[in-house]
């Protein structure tokens, strides 16, 4: 009996078939994994950075101006120097970000940090008062005694680097001012 005679189409074609199903998914691999990035350079360690906005009502201060301003092309932690990137648009206003795959952010103008209560345990690092609040994988630390707040968020695997230069920086640019819980 052929197999014609059931209905069912020759094994030559069922053959030919899934051959061309192999191929198909092969060619559709290969283009996935070789076609050139068309996210916007979101993957590129070195593009612009997206960064979601937070509320800055004092970006426009001139302490902020001041001092991102003076933001360095580079900071060193754990003896690895993260140049500064560029950020996306629209990219939020007094921030600046340093690092490819968990970069250290940045941001001048903010609201004061809720977690700031005269309970709140404060830190002096080169004469510059910081409040830690951590996050996951991070910590995001609030400076606290100046006209204007500033936060560096930096990732847990850098070291303490980001943040003495920061202090070295806000102590040198913005005039310390009481705080206020």
């Amino acid at each position: 009996m052929a197999d014609t005679d059931t209905g069912a189409p020759p094994k030559v074609v069922l053959v030919a078939a899934s051959v061309l199903v192999v191929a198909l998914a092969v060619a559709v691999a290969v283009f996935a994994l070789t076609r050139p990035d068309t996210d916007g350079g979101a993957a590129d360690p070195n593009g612009p950075l997206p960064l979601v906005a937070v509320p800055a009502p004092q970006a426009d201060a001139a302490g902020c101006t001041t001092l991102l301003a003076a933001a360095p092309a580079a900071l060193t932690s754990n003896g690895k120097q993260l140049a500064r990137r560029p950020l996306a648009d629209p990219a939020p206003r007094a921030t600046a970000a340093w690092g490819a795959d968990n970069p250290v952010v940045l941001r001048c103008g903010l609201d004061r940090p809720q977690e700031l209560t005269r309970t709140a345990q404060l830190r002096v690092i080169n004469g510059v008062q910081w409040l830690q609040v951590t996050e996951d994988n991070a910590a995001t630390w609030y400076v606290v005694d100046r006209a204007v707040y500033v936060a560096l968020t930096v990732p847990d695997s850098a070291g303490t680097g980001p943040l003495q230069l920061v202090s070295d920086l806000v102590s040198a640019k913005l005039p310390v001012s009481p705080v206020k819980f």
